[in-house]
């Protein structure tokens, strides 16, 4: 790994949503080895948006998103866990194992932000690569990725 390659794109303000898609899953990995199972989400919550932080990423964590729907609009319809550089929502959960409604909710938060991607992350999972999906949005750019759910090709 360069560093100084690292350090100089950290500091720029130019990021694709690829881009911080991979940053968000190499901190959320380490912060999964690191704590294992067993926190509640706020707390790797704030950590990982510390760790985002960090590596030059901007991040707003409890993040109100309005919704409009037949009719009526509500200015905090949810609250965003995390949105990473404003391209990437990140959902955390610390539970046993993810039930579809999980990637169902994430696709639906993208599509009232207008996002092309999302990551739901379970730090309760036995192994990060059973926590981790990837959620797309009529996201054309993929990067190749075992994770992709909701696209052709993908997981489900």
């Amino acid at each position: 790994m360069n560093d100084s390659r690292e350090d100089a794109k950290t500091r720029s303000t130019e990021w694709n949503v690829e881009e911080v898609s991979a940053i968000v899953v190499d901190c959320a990995y380490k912060l999964h080895v690191e704590a294992g199972p067993g926190l509640l989400e706020t707390v790797y919550e704030v950590v990982l948006a510390r760790m985002l932080t960090e590596r030059g990423l901007r991040v707003r964590r409890q993040v109100p998103v309005p919704v409009e729907l037949m009719g009526m609009k509500f200015e905090e319809g949810f609250r965003a866990d995390l949105i990473a550089h404003d391209l990437v929502l990140v959902e955390l959960k610390s539970v046993e194992t993810l039930a579809a409604v999980h990637s169902k909710q994430v696709l639906t938060y993208l599509r009232l932000l207008k996002m092309p991607l999302g990551l739901l992350i379970n730090f309760g999972a036995a192994t990060f690569k059973e926590g981790v999906r990837r959620i797309v949005n009529q996201h054309q750019d993929f990067a190749s990725s075992r994770l992709r759910v909701n696209q052709p090709g993908g997981a489900s």
